[in-house]
């Protein structure tokens, strides 16, 4: 019924981007975070994919996404007055994050990666349980 044209696929890409952004505009502090937990994990999984099929290019992009998420997403969400030592905690395991990803993406190492998902899997957890 319809087909394929360049038109069709970015009118379908624009109709994505309402839907996202009508989330985002109607959630909660709380839900963002949540929304940024989701996306980091989802771009991690695809990095790691990315990497062992020895897609260079992808990789990279979907490790360089993973790095924004929690650099101007999740680190810059926290808010060292309120959160004091937990916010403190939490900068130290993104910037850590951060490290091992850059590192992961240099040695292309599967394994740091997957330790990021690790050390990040428990706080992403957390955030699905207050919620």
């Amino acid at each position: 019924m319809y087909t394929s044209s360049p038109f069709n696929r970015h009118a379908a890409n624009a109709y994505k981007q309402v839907g996202v952004q009508s989330v985002v505009d109607g959630a909660s502090p709380h839900t963002l975070i949540q929304l940024l937990f989701d996306a980091l994990e989802t771009s991690l999984n695809a990095a790691k994919g990315a990497m062992q099929r020895g897609e260079v290019e992808e990789k990279g992009r979907q490790i360089g996404k993973a790095v924004r998420i929690l650099e101007e997403g999740l680190k810059a969400a926290l808010n060292p007055e309120q959160g004091g030592e937990i916010a403190e905690n939490l900068a130290s395991l993104y910037n850590y994050s951060i490290t091992q990803l850059t590192l992961s993406n240099l040695r292309n190492d599967v394994a740091l990666l997957e330790n990021v998902q690790s050390v990040l899997a428990p706080v992403a957890q957390g955030w699905r349980e207050i919620g």
